[in-house]
């Protein structure tokens, strides 16, 4: 299989996966009691109005019947319904809070790898050496900390006593750079963090294993400079095990922004996520997870074409 089959292939299991994931959220959904009609009129809504809405909005359907509509709108107009609570399309709702996740995904992952990798190198090439230890130690906080308490110390020491960063809401750094920067940088903090703890572990592991093998000792053998050992043979071979690690958490950050969005106040997907559990917005809901699932894949799948940059040893066959 040469490399455009392989990679055919990895988009055409993306159809499938997504399938899977819209019929067990779908279907897992529809099992809680209660609806979104109940959630957003509460006790203001009797029962023949409850009945009139769902009746409205084809929620007294039978489950089949609202699964096919729903996928066949997705499928063939890209529709992917209406906001019974904002009585907003679901497709702008995405279009709004998607791009906000992006940024502060891509962020994050920005300071997990400018703090992560060097760290994992300073340790590996200082192994058992004061360096090591302390970004050891560093590595361990930096997973111990949640990322909410994480997020409230950041925003009390460097925005209410220091004023350095605004303590919440987003502006596109397309539309304003500056701005755009200030606003990501507690957020970017918050979820890299604990990511960039990650990336070192897995990165000093990596490039331990890599000073073991014969061509490092041989190239140790003829002279070479541990910079220059570590600089041009070692790094680029262990960041083959990193990439992975720092791809996944990437695809984890683009679902996983939640606490640090509602912290932060950022219109993202992942409070629309948040504020559609709470409303028991099933379509809204539904179109989060699916939207979520697909990048998840297509970072996965950009996390091993990676791979053939990395090292050209490596066959899709």
């Amino acid at each position: 299989m040469g490399y455009g089959a392989y990679v055919l292939k990895r988009v055409l299991l993306i159809v499938p996966i997504l399938f899977g994931v819209s019929v067990i959220s779908f279907g897992a959904l529809h099992l809680l009691p209660g609806g979104p009609v109940e959630a957003a009129f509460g006790t203001r809504a009797n029962q023949e109005l409850v009945s009139q809405l769902r009746a409205q909005y084809g929620l007294n359907r039978p489950l089949y019947v609202q699964y096919l509509d729903w996928m066949s709108g997705i499928v063939f107009e890209f529709d992917f319904g209406q906001s019974i609570r904002t009585e907003r399309d679901i497709s702008q709702l995405l279009a709004t809070s998607l791009p906000v996740t992006i940024w502060v995904a891509t962020a994050g992952a920005l300071v997990s790898v400018l703090i992560g990798i060097p760290a994992g190198i300073v340790s590996a090439v200082h192994h058992y050496e004061p360096e090591d230890y302390v970004a050891t130690f560093l590595a361990f906080l930096g997973l111990s900390i949640p990322n909410f308490f994480l997020g409230l110390v950041l925003i009390m020491v460097f925005s209410l006593y220091l004023g350095l960063f605004p303590s919440s809401g987003f502006v596109s750094p397309l539309d304003d750079p500056v701005a755009g920067i200030r606003h990501l940088v507690l957020p970017a903090l918050t979820v890299g963090t604990a990511i960039s703890a990650v990336v070192m572990r897995m990165m000093r592991s990596s490039l331990l294993e890599v000073f073991s093998e014969e061509y490092i000792k041989t190239a140790r053998a003829k002279g070479l400079t541990r910079a220059l050992i570590t600089n041009k043979h070692a790094v680029k071979n262990a960041l083959i095990p990193t990439v992975t690690v720092i791809g996944l958490n990437f695809g984890y950050l683009l679902g996983g922004v939640v606490i640090v969005e509602q912290i932060f106040a950022i219109p993202g997907l992942g409070r629309l996520t948040l504020t559609a559990i709470t409303t028991r917005e099933y379509r809204v809901l539904q179109a989060s997870l699916l939207v979520i699932a697909f990048l998840f894949a297509v970072v996965n799948l950009a996390t091993d074409l990676v791979y053939a940059y990395l090292d050209p040893r490596i066959k899709y066959d």
